[in-house]
């Protein structure tokens, strides 16, 4: 076997990369803001890597060729990571320099005389390996950026709205009933906690998907009174549409904060999805060691096929596409709900209407 495929690369490395930077910058839109060193990132080292893999002067033993595959990929997922950090660059862009990369290496290489089959699949193997690593890579390194954005502008949004809630909550406790001001300031003061809620559901959202669970601290709770004060809020801004039917006496151990966040999303999902100006019944129920909430409304039924999506994020119905919001409000009553040990379910047919059942243990687990 001949190292003469290996020499030649190490030979022409700086041709090649000067070649693949020059068609790079030509045919590669997010290249053209970007100097020769950050263009070029890892590429050095990957053919460095190459030079190795068609040397027969390497004694490949197990433990070379472990070590050689661990650098290889941290290579690429180099190489990916690097392309990331900057807003220009697209995964077909990153693929798309690796096609180039291919191209000029088989031109320089095949200058003087073709390769032999061993060294053109040594070469296209080590690319297509290269390619995965860094797309994934970029995939994930791209996907962190995203949600630290998320995070840091959802965290900075916090501030100036609970300011504006303060002060709308200030106002409406100031107006007298009847006052031509008071009907507008509820509505504010409800849009004000829709947006906070949707601003809570982005970073509970993001916190899951990273692997995080919810943080959930229980108290002994009067579930009745909860759920009274939820259908409070909520007639503000939906009118006296509300119906609550409850056992006596119904405690549980849970987070306030968190189940109210449950009752009002699908609450107001309810008022959005129901059919208009018919009741939304709240159904508080309990046995020894469990209580179930039942949220009923009139309307069209969910299609079976939808409500296998209902529970996912940013999923939608079809009915559901042309409302506001993110798609993630079931997603986080469900995970809300588990956390707390319990289950939601749906239950929806022709006549029926659809119910979404609660059901939490009354006890810790």
């Amino acid at each position: 076997m001949s190292n003469e495929a290996s020499d030649r690369l190490k030979q022409n490395s700086e041709k090649i990369m000067g070649m693949w930077e020059k068609r790079a910058r030509e045919e590669v839109g997010a290249s053209t803001h970007q100097n020769s060193l950050v263009l070029q990132n890892s590429l050095p080292l990957y053919l460095n890597q190459l030079v190795d893999e068609l040397s027969n002067r390497i004694d490949r033993t197990p433990a070379r060729i472990t070590a050689d595959e661990v650098e290889s990929t941290r290579i690429g997922k180099l190489h990916g990571h690097e392309r990331a950090g900057y807003a220009d660059y697209s995964i077909t862009q990153l693929i798309f320099e690796y096609h180039l990369l291919r191209q000029v290496i088989f031109q320089v290489l095949e200058e003087e005389a073709p390769l032999g089959v061993r060294d053109r699949d040594i070469i296209i193997g080590s690319i297509e390996q290269a390619v995965n690593d860094a797309a994934t890579q970029f995939s994930e390194t791209l996907r962190d950026i995203q949600e630290l954005f998320m995070v840091t502008l959802t965290h900075d949004l916090r501030n100036p709205i609970n300011v504006v809630k303060m002060g709308t909550q200030l106002t409406l406790r100031r107006l007298e009933r009847g006052d031509t001001h008071m009907d507008v300031a509820a509505r504010m003061l409800g849009a004000i906690n829709r947006l906070d809620s949707m601003i809570q559901n982005l970073l509970d959202a993001s916190r899951l998907r990273a692997g995080q669970s919810l943080k959930i601290e229980l108290e002994e709770c009067d579930f009745e009174m909860l759920v009274q004060e939820v259908v409070e809020d909520l007639s503000f801004a939906y009118g006296e549409r509300f119906v609550v039917v409850s056992d006596p006496d119904i405690w549980a151990f849970c987070s306030r904060k968190e189940i109210r966040r449950v009752i009002e999303n699908l609450a107001i999902n309810a008022v959005k999805y129901g059919a208009p100006s018919t009741p939304i019944t709240l159904t508080l129920q309990q046995t020894e060691t469990q209580i179930s909430l039942t949220i009923h409304n009139e309307g069209d039924p969910i299609a079976l096929d939808a409500q296998s999506i209902l529970f996912q994020q940013f999923r939608r119905t079809i009915s559901a596409e042309e409302q506001t919001g993110w798609g993630l409000g079931l997603f986080l009553a469900k995970n809300i709900t588990e956390a707390h040990k319990g289950t939601l379910e749906v239950e929806s047919a022709e006549g029926k209407g659809t119910s979404f059942i609660i059901k939490l243990p009354k006890f810790p687990c």
